[in-house]
């Protein structure tokens, strides 16, 4: 399977020389174009080569059916990029490190845990992909609700085994309105308004941010932040805003790894803010942790 990506190069980029490097991936359920692309092109500002790319099934990586979760590969998509970059001429591959938006963070983790080539792990407004489907934000979501999903899922299965359309769930409404929950209305407003709506080539907008409700449930099954600490001595940075409805899975995950390690937390940002606010996204601080991570 090929994954799609972008690259970009430092602006006073010179052949023959090797740079760090930082693979980048977006949301869950979003495309590079969406969050992933401003990390990628703000660093290559700042003196990194960056690539920024779409997880495997999503955006213009391949995998067969559209929109399907599967952690492991998206784990493996970015020790794919780090494949690429480390074999590449113009990139230092003891200096290549990882940053996971949203639900990537915790794809971040997963690689970074078993790929020792991933030398620094950064996150933002991270979601731990593996709690949020198990038991939802705050423990919300009651084992009623999980036995009732997953048998929904199970069932699905048949249907698409005797060539039925696939169902799609989760992801982000297509309308709001006054009895729509803050976290609907703080998505709806990236991803449905001109702010950050994307529909790659050949998808249906009607299924964008959307995963396929049999695969969803393969959430269930991941658990990043288990061994977190093995990752250490290679440093672990995780920023989130102070009104972020994803706080919890950044303190958890800092609770939980081993030093070096730092919790940053961003006044006055939500969890979005932090996928295109550049107002809000602590670009310095990113790159002063790479660049100390490599150094």
């Amino acid at each position: 399977m090929k994954v799609g990506g972008n690259l970009y190069l430092p602006k006073d980029y010179k052949k023959g020389v090797k740079y760090p490097a930082v693979i980048i991936e977006h949301p869950m359920g979003a495309v590079k174009e969406q969050g992933s692309n401003l990390y990628a092109q703000k660093l290559a500002e700042k003196g990194f080569v960056t690539l920024a790319i779409d997880l495997s099934f999503w955006g213009e990586s391949e995998g067969q059916p559209r929109n399907a979760v599967l952690p492991d590969v998206y784990a493996e998509d970015f020790s794919a990029a780090v494949d690429f970059l480390g074999s590449s001429d113009f990139v230092d591959r003891d200096k290549i490190g990882v940053l996971g938006i949203c639900g990537s963070g915790s794809f971040a983790i997963s690689a970074a845990k078993i790929d020792p080539r991933i030398k620094a792990v950064a996150t933002a407004s991270m979601y731990n992909m593996g709690n949020a489907v198990r038991h939802g934000l705050n423990n919300s979501f009651t084992k009623e609700q999980r036995d009732a999903l997953l048998a929904q899922a199970a069932e699905q299965r048949y249907v698409e085994f005797a060539g039925g359309n696939p169902l799609y769930t989760s992801g982000t409404p297509h309308e709001i309105n006054d009895k729509s929950s803050d976290i609907e209305k703080e998505f709806y407003n990236f991803y449905r308004t001109e702010r950050g709506e994307f529909t790659p080539e050949g998808v249906d907008e009607s299924t964008t941010t959307h995963p396929t409700l049999t695969s969803h449930v393969k959430f269930i099954n991941f658990y990043p932040f288990e061994d977190i600490e093995t990752i250490s001595p290679r440093p672990m940075l995780f920023i989130t805003g102070d009104s972020a409805h994803s706080r919890e899975f950044s303190e958890d995950a800092y609770k939980r790894a081993g030093e070096p390690k730092e919790l940053y937390i961003v006044k006055g940002a939500n969890h979005v803010d932090l996928y295109d606010d550049t107002s809000k996204i602590p670009f310095d601080k990113i790159a002063d942790f790479f660049n100390t991570a490599f150094n």
